[in-house]
């Protein structure tokens, strides 16, 4: 099998909602190229979604600004890597403590079951501030 030289898997756009189409596109498009599997594809997405809606909404205090969404995938396509990054204001999402699942929707705190899911789908989930940028790095196995 011919080598495939690896272009740069990554999209930067405006952190806006309006925007969430071409990246949720760009990230599909990528995935079935490689013939990852459908629910591995779905996770994916759902954490896609999760962690670009919360940049869109809550990086930027006025202006927003941009984000960046990077794949990478193993030579045998067995995993990928999802880093999101952006510039905005430094949070950590992971260090937000786990809802607790074993109570009644009513009676949970608002918030937090959205990083859970990630954390739940994804076989790694980490966070680092550095350069002036919050990177958050996903890996799924499938």
């Amino acid at each position: 099998m011919e080598h495939m030289e690896q272009k740069k898997l990554e999209l930067t756009v405006i952190a806006t909602l309006e925007n969430y189409d071409r990246v949720a596109e760009f990230v599909e498009g990528e995935l079935e190229i490689r013939e990852v599997p459908m629910a591995a594809q779905a996770q994916i997405v759902i954490a896609l979604d999760e962690i670009y809606t919360n940049v869109a909404k809550y990086a930027y205090a006025d202006d927003p600004g941009e984000v960046t969404v990077r794949l990478d995938f193993t030579e045998q396509i067995t995993e990928v890597k999802m880093t999101i990054m952006d510039c905005g204001i430094p949070y950590d999402p992971l260090k937000r403590p786990d809802p607790d699942v074993s109570l009644e929707a009513e009676a949970r705190q608002i918030g937090g079951l959205g990083i859970y899911m990630v954390k739940q789908m994804m076989e790694e989930v980490s966070y680092e501030y550095r350069g002036g940028m919050n990177i958050l790095r996903m890996r799924k196995m499938f």
